[in-house]
């Protein structure tokens, strides 16, 4: 995975309403998240494989992010 598209996908993250990301089920949220950086930046396939496991595999930490903005606020 790029830099670029680390940056990208946690900016997502970060610009995304916490309420979103913890309502949504784990494949829908990796399908929303995919969605939206593959609207934002021109992915290949190869791309699109690597950020669907790396979703995955960060799920706990983007719901704990997302429960902490959501406290804080």
């Amino acid at each position: 995975m790029t830099p670029v598209l680390l940056r990208q996908f946690w900016l997502s993250i970060e610009q995304t309403q916490a309420t979103l990301l913890l309502s949504l089920d784990d494949a829908s949220l990796v399908r929303w998240l995919t969605k939206q950086l593959a609207q934002n930046l021109s992915l290949e396939s190869h791309d699109l494989r690597v950020l669907d496991t790396y979703v995955r595999s960060r799920i706990p930490l983007i719901r704990d992010l997302a429960h902490q903005r959501q406290e804080s606020s």
